[in-house]
């Protein structure tokens, strides 16, 4: 058994453990989800330890080769590059945290308050999707990582359906079912006609991505330009609303309204990623004509969500969808950078997946300590936070100033690296594109100014706690406690940290990235 295997099934077998924990003894879940969270991130540590970033290091690294279904040419393939070896670092980092930041969330389960589940259920679909996105990271397997890609669908449903805080959360979990899913029919009508592609060519019939995109770089598939395109817009169909990317994003705000905090967190921070990590990995891997193609109309797609989702972020009442607005105008500059496939735009690309992934975790999360506080997630319920939680309202800034890429902290040079290197092949959607910067500067500003400064706000508050004693406005909202605190701090040390010094990162993806932009250059290895 390999590194990568015990990688995901630590976190799989931990949720069958925590699922058998008897309900007598709940408060023991708790405890045990982290800890397996911890033990996961100790691995990625050490494969990120191991791995080799030299330019004659191997493209795949602790590769494992089992036979799986021999009949169709599946196999058991893992394998770990540099751009799966950073999601693989920013997911086994995010889940401790969330599942700290879930501990009162875990108390408030069960059938009261209309929820169903338990604390056992609740952590443990929590380290089921953390197990199923990371085999998604390291699969090589095309069959192997369908499987995983729609099989994460399940316990992000309940997640948001069973155990979301908003009366409309068996609607949002179900719309964002029935998106994900009709994504993933359409892939899998893909995944087939790429098998029988693969069978007509010399390579026999395959799921293995190394072989299939050696066999697509060489030209040796045999098919015509028109089907590869075909089997290129069903593999990102099912990408494109799993990011999301305009105009299929529609699921997203309600289902990040809907979850809990860390349900929500781990829905945009992580699973989401798996569709933009999966562009580069399957759609430029194995069509790079087709993706070449479709460059233009992709990236033009992109710089419309990114300007959609910052206009109406502005316009936004609920803190909560305002975030998830902002997340829609990120993914139109990460996909940008992946189909501008120039070497800077895909490491900036890869580099704003990571950052994207901390910064919106942070501020989704301070959020949320703010909405449970005051009980409305309506911003113009708010005010004046600065004066009775100025610990809550600093991090709030610092986490919104990420957000909107200020220099210094770790969005800025992804989103900078992005810009730059699509103006050289789209010049215009990268000037466009910049537009959201200014829009960015708005919704946050805007955001913050009416939280947190002016006069302190109580809104359905009753006058007197008791006779003759007036309420004191400062006593109604506790700043940010020792368990939040544990929480934050970590993430925004790493934007800080990789703001100034993001060369770690670049170096470990920057082979993959020269790799996959070879393949989509005119005549590249072919």
């Amino acid at each position: 058994m390999g590194w990568l295997t015990v990688l995901w099934l630590v976190p799989a077998v931990a949720a069958a453990g925590v699922v058998a924990i008897p309900s007598s003894r709940a408060e023991v879940a708790k405890w045990v989800g982290p800890a397996a969270a911890m033990i996961t991130l100790g691995i990625a540590g050490g494969l990120a330890a191991a791995f080799d970033t030299s330019p004659s290091a191997p493209r795949y690294q602790f590769t494992e080769n089992h036979s799986w279904i021999p009949t169709f040419g599946a196999g058991y393939d893992l394998g770990l590059d540099g751009i799966g070896l950073v999601m693989v670092l920013l997911t086994a980092a995010l889940l401790p945290l969330l599942l700290l930041a879930a501990w009162r969330d875990a108390d408030s389960v069960g059938v009261s308050g209309g929820r169903i589940g338990s604390v056992q259920t609740y952590v443990a679909l929590i380290l089921a999707v953390e197990a199923m996105v990371l085999m998604s990271f390291v699969a090589l397997d095309i069959l192997l990582f369908y499987i995983f890609f729609e099989a994460m669908l399940i316990p992000m449903y309940f997640l948001i359906g069973g155990f979301g805080g908003t009366a409309n959360r068996s609607a949002a979990a179900l719309k964002f079912l029935l998106y994900n899913l009709f994504g993933g029919l359409i892939m899998l009508a893909a995944v087939v006609g790429l098998y029988m592609v693969t069978a007509r060519s010399d390579i026999g019939g395959t799921f293995n991505l190394p072989a299939i995109a050696d066999a697509a770089a060489a030209g040796e598939l045999d098919a015509g330009s028109g089907l590869l395109k075909v089997l290129f817009l069903g593999f990102l169909f099912a990408f494109a609303v799993k990011a999301p990317l305009w105009p299929f994003h529609t699921w997203l705000p309600d289902a990040a309204v809907a979850a809990t905090p860390a349900s929500a967190v781990l829905m945009m921070a992580i699973v989401d990623k798996v569709g933009t990590f999966a562009m580069l990995r399957f759609c430029l891997q194995l069509f790079p004509d087709a993706a070449s193609y479709f460059a233009p109309v992709i990236a033009a797609l992109a710089v419309v969500g990114i300007l959609y989702g910052a206009i109406l972020a502005i316009g936004q009442q609920d803190v909560m969808r305002l975030i998830a607005y902002t997340s829609i105008s990120h993914f139109g500059f990460i996909i940008l950078g992946i189909f501008a496939m120039t070497a800077q735009s895909q490491a900036g690309a890869t580099l704003y997946m990571v950052n994207h992934g901390i910064s919106t975790a942070a501020l989704f999360l301070v959020a949320g300590f703010l909405v449970s506080r005051r009980g409305s997630r309506l911003i113009a319920d708010f005010g004046g936070v600065q004066k009775v939680a100025p610990v809550l309202a600093g991090t709030f800034l610092i986490a919104g100033l990420a957000t909107l890429s200020l220099p210094g902290l770790a969005p800025f040079i992804s989103e900078f690296l992005v810009l730059i290197g699509t103006y050289p092949r789209f010049p215009i959607a990268a000037v466009v594109a910049t537009g959201a910067l200014v829009l960015a500067a708005i919704y946050i500003l805007w955001t913050y100014q009416r939280m947190m400064g002016g006069p302190v706000r109580i809104p359905n508050a009753p006058a007197r706690e008791g006779p003759g004693t007036q309420r004191d406005p400062a006593r109604t909202m506790r700043d940010m406690l020792p368990m939040e605190k544990l929480v934050i701090v970590p993430m925004l040390v790493a934007l800080v940290a990789l703001g100034v010094y993001p060369k770690p990162v670049l170096d470990t993806v920057t082979p993959a990235v020269q790799h996959t932009v070879t393949l989509t250059e005119p005549g590249g290895q072919r």
